[in-house]
């Protein structure tokens, strides 16, 4: 278990190191709509630590609460945990979702902020003065206060926000674990159509984090998007990112065809005489996926993407599909999430 464990906190400090985040997610928060908002990825920043992390572990301070740091005050919010979690389903998954998959992502937004809590045990990032975590959606989870909430949801506040509390009441006692452990919550919005290995994204394999079918996932809106970049545009692109990248020969053959996993991942591709990793090319490229094809025609690049989201874990699409058929929110987390319990720790 303690390998296990030591495992899962390496990885968590790989995902803070790794260029995953698309460019919407660096933006300061802005209003999104409570029906179909904008996804917020982010990294699952951790304190720097190797030391196990069970679940039966005391939380520092007030086990009622979760200090956030402000990142506009600087100022450290003590956040009730209830409060969090609400703030946290609110910003990012829709609220016209089915209330099964909003009691998944309450469970997951939960176990995610859980985890954190007990890593702060062994000191965290000084920037967060004493906090666990920061507001900040380009690290962190996202999360809204109640005027926040109030702003996106307008004039449906009443409906929205006494739906989405049902939801997180109905579960805020639990958290997913896996060895006794809270486990690296990681969801995105949708999957290619078959969910990834974080060990493909990542870099490190994680027993509960594999690849699952989601299929459901190609109906969702905007699931297939192009990105078209001119050949001045993704020259530039490519030699600022790699000193001494050289493309030779016609544009039709600077991108080779990519090494891709079963998932529609890439894992690699040649442009030019440097070698990109997937995720690479959809950061450089602030695309919505890694799982994408390149086309060049007329003297423009069209990068298709399918998906939106690293692909790890939860799909959130996924899970609304699945509460529609009548599953659970567990039935739901234990499909996206292999081998996984849940616990109460409140």
């Amino acid at each position: 278990m303690k390998k296990h464990i030591l495992t899962g906190c390496i990885y968590c400090l790989l995902l803070t190191a790794l260029p995953m985040i698309p460019a919407l997610a660096t933006e300061e928060k802005a209003p999104r709509s409570a029906d179909m908002p904008e996804f917020v990825e982010f990294t699952m920043e951790s304190a720097e630590t190797s030391e196990t992390v069970p679940v039966s572990a005391e939380i520092p301070k007030k086990s009622e609460v979760y200090p956030v740091l402000n990142t506009e005050t600087g100022e450290v919010m003590e956040i009730a945990v209830r409060e969090y979690v609400i703030g946290a389903v609110c910003a990012e998954m829709p609220a016209s979702f089915e209330v099964e998959a909003l009691k998944a992502q309450a469970v997951a937004a939960h176990t995610y902020a859980h985890r954190l809590a007990l890593l702060a045990q062994n000191g965290t990032d000084k920037s967060l003065k004493g906090a666990y975590f920061s507001d900040d959606s380009s690290k962190y989870q996202a999360f809204y206060t109640n005027d926040e909430i109030r702003e996106v949801y307008g004039e449906r506040y009443d409906e929205y926000y006494g739906k989405v509390s049902a939801a997180v009441d109905a579960v805020l006692p639990e958290i997913l674990t896996y060895e006794d452990a809270p486990i690296i919550a990681a969801f995105h919005a949708m999957s290619s159509g078959r969910t990834e290995s974080a060990e493909h994204v990542w870099g490190t394999q994680t027993a509960y984090l594999v690849p699952v079918d989601s299929s459901t996932d190609l109906q969702a809106p905007r699931y297939e998007q192009t990105a078209v970049f001119s050949q001045e545009e993704v020259q530039k692109l490519l030699e600022g990112a790699r000193e001494g990248l050289l493309l030779s020969g016609g544009a039709e053959e600077w991108f080779s065809v990519p090494e891709i996993t079963e998932s529609g991942t890439v894992l690699q591709i040649h442009a030019g005489n440097c070698i990109f990793t997937g995720q690479e090319i959809r950061s450089l490229f602030s695309l919505r996926s890694a799982a994408f094809t390149v086309d060049f025609a007329d003297g423009e690049f069209t990068f298709t993407t399918k998906g939106y989201g690293h692909n790890v874990g939860m799909s959130q699409y996924g899970a609304n599909a699945m509460a529609k058929e009548g599953k659970s929110y567990r039935e739901i987390l234990a499909y996206y999430y292999t081998g996984t319990e849940i616990e109460r720790v409140i």
